[in-house]
């Protein structure tokens, strides 16, 4: 399960309402990054079943709820959770397509995968990748969703197999697991896209490994200004780097909206800390040298239009656009 906005309270909720005897593990991933949290806690003392932060080769048990712990992927490794703090995917970590990503290739239509409510679109292609694999795919309602934005952005990449409120999320997953799980086939092959993406963001020949799934883009990493390659598979519309940054086309949208953010207002400040110094250098040496404290008055003011100018369009651009909005 993943979740971002409004997840905590979804998961709590939901831990209300499982039953003790649930016959399924469930791993959950909250969009916390590297903040203290003791959610374990609260979802324990909610439900009948125990939650726990997960830890590194954790074999997970069916009622378990494992949640992903502060500034850690949380992946699986066969039968066994691997954590870790490899490069953010949508500007996150820990992010739900790795976890998606990570049981699709192990388990394929072992899989049940749940988008609960959230802002942009993390998860939508681990989702993918479940259906890929023969899993299951479940979506919030977005109309039930605290935050829809994550939910739609499931459905419209994924065709799910159940969208339902979060009320009948339980009984509906309670179904599910306890169905006979499907045999993994000896041949079992998951797509080759999948695992070259997955040893991409392990670390593993990610030149080779992203050349095959990928063509470089005209776009540079937010996080490490790296070439991003953008991935053939367009559902979503991805990019990736050699280092394993991820992105959606949204997420990344956003994240340079933060960079962009910081630069101009690093530059506005510049101005006005230039534009200061000049009306200091006509206040000290005007009396003495009038030409060059005219000149530095004249400047000064120059940059001060500038700076007016800059801040409004600033101010503009910030109310212009609203990248956690549903596409």
């Amino acid at each position: 399960m993943g979740a971002s906005a409004g997840g905590v309270n979804a998961i709590l909720d939901l831990a209300s309402v499982l039953p003790r005897d649930f016959p399924a593990p469930i791993l959950f991933v909250q969009h916390i990054g590297a903040h203290p949290s003791e959610l374990w806690k609260l979802v324990s003392a909610r439900g009948p079943n125990q939650a726990v932060t997960a830890a590194d080769g954790d074999v997970p048990r069916p009622g378990m709820i494992h949640i992903a712990p502060p500034d850690h992927h949380m992946l699986l490794e066969g039968n066994v959770i691997r954590l870790s703090q490899g490069p953010k995917e949508n500007h996150a970590r820990p992010a739900i397509d790795p976890l998606f990503r990570s049981a699709a290739l192990q388990h394929g239509p072992r899989v049940i995968g749940v988008i609960l409510t959230g802002m942009l679109d993390d998860g939508s292609a681990g989702l993918r990748a479940i259906k890929r694999c023969g899993g299951i795919a479940v979506v919030q309602d977005p109309a039930d969703a605290f935050a829809p934005s994550m939910p739609q952005s499931a459905l419209a990449c994924v065709a799910a197999d159940h969208v339902v409120s979060l009320a009948a999320l339980g009984p509906l997953l309670y179904g599910l697991a306890s169905r006979p799980a499907p045999v993994l086939p000896v041949a079992f092959e998951p797509p080759a896209t999948l695992r070259h993406e997955h040893a991409v963001t392990l670390g593993q020949r990610p030149v080779e490994n992203l050349r095959a799934i990928s063509q470089p883009s005209i776009f540079s990493c937010p996080d490490c200004s790296g070439v991003l390659s953008e991935l053939h598979d367009k559902h979503p519309v991805r990019f990736l780097c050699h280092t394993g940054h991820a992105f959606s086309l949204r997420s990344l949208a956003h994240a340079q909206e933060q960079v962009t953010d910081a630069a101009v207002w690093s530059s506005l400040r510049a101005l006005q800390e230039k534009e200061m110094v000049l009306r200091r250098l006509a206040e000290v040496h005007g009396p003495q040298l009038p030409g060059h404290g005219f000149n530095a008055l004249r400047e000064a003011d120059e940059l001060g239009r500038i700076s007016t100018m800059l801040r409004q369009l600033i101010e503009k651009s910030s109310d212009a656009g609203d990248f956690n909005a549903p596409a």
